[in-house]
């Protein structure tokens, strides 16, 4: 009964968290920062000199993170479909993970690239919108090959959306595509999280929560949205600052594409952590405050 033991485990560690020892349940490990791609919110693709961990690194920083306690792992990019190890591919690195112990590996593609022979046990695409609005943030031809891609693949895949200056009118059109798509399990929503360079991408307080609303009014109507009420909830925005308050970010630690390690993510790395988009800000919170949708979206998603 595998998934008892599991179940058992959770209820351990969440005993343990509000016992004051506090340790990571999620590691995101970037394990590349080359991409074929030039989005308009990121900055990997100017960096001249590309770094690609070694098989060898990335089983020190899973073996890290498992022996901490972590037992879900989402590997980032970077585009994870050029990342190359001899004759290695992506997919040793997720058999890897299950190897050591984890209960999932999940991966998150630009979908550029075919991906229907992926061994995780989830993939996140991210789409900015459909059709133009996804374009004018990724590049000219970018939907249609993403478009295919999703529809080739052997399982269906969830997608992303970071709404923001650019795209948020898309919402409700995303939404629909979203719905209609068989080859679409659920959508996620984020909000741009405003580094360095990338300010003028990020929302109005206002429009920010309207959004949320909007949101949450199609969720309440059945459409698949991964986002929990009430996570959704602690993402709304007051006087510039996140209701959320950042305050269990620690149960994702992150290892970055240079090996640097941070404990929380990198809106904190980066002192931004008020006007945090990450959705997964207030999933967590909510989940250190046994909010029963927040619970139940969890597990749906890590335990399916």
């Amino acid at each position: 009964m595998l998934w008892i033991k599991r179940i058992a485990y959770l209820m351990w560690w969440q005993l343990r968290a509000w016992c004051g020892k506090r340790a990571p349940l999620q590691s995101v490990i970037f394990i590349l920062d080359k991409c074929n791609l030039r989005c308009k919110h990121c900055s990997v693709y100017a960096i001249s000199t590309p770094r690609i961990k070694s098989l060898q690194e990335i089983r020190e920083e899973l073996e890290d993170c498992y022996h901490a306690g972590s037992r879900f792992v989402d590997f980032e990019g970077g585009e994870l479909y050029l990342w190359r190890d001899g004759d290695k591919t992506i997919n040793d690195v997720i058999d890897l993970a299950h190897s050591i112990g984890f209960w999932s590996a999940t991966i998150t593609t630009n979908a550029q690239l075919p991906f229907s022979g992926s061994r995780a046990d989830h993939i996140w695409v991210s789409m900015d919108g459909i059709g133009e609005w996804h374009n004018s943030i990724r590049g000219i031809g970018t939907f249609e090959r993403l478009e295919k891609n999703i529809q080739q693949s052997a399982i269906p895949v969830s997608v992303n959306m970071v709404l923001n200056n650019i795209n948020h009118e898309a919402l409700v059109p995303t939404l629909e595509y979203v719905k209609n798509n068989p080859h679409i399990k659920q959508i996620s929503f984020n909000f741009h999280t405003p580094f360095a360079t990338t300010e003028d991408l990020q929302l109005k307080e206002d429009t920010r929560n309207k959004l949320i609303d909007t949101i949450v009014e199609y969720k309440h109507r059945g459409y698949p949205i991964m986002n929990s009420y009430s996570g959704l909830k602690l993402m709304r925005s007051k006087d510039g600052k996140t209701l959320c308050g950042n305050e269990s970010c620690w149960i994702t630690n992150f290892i970055f594409s240079d090996g640097s390690r941070c404990p929380k993510c990198m809106g904190y790395k980066f002192n931004v952590c008020d006007k945090c988009g990450f959705s997964m800000g207030g999933e967590m919170n909510a989940m250190m405050h046994l909010k029963p949708d927040t619970l139940l979206a969890g597990l749906r998603l890590r335990l399916q």
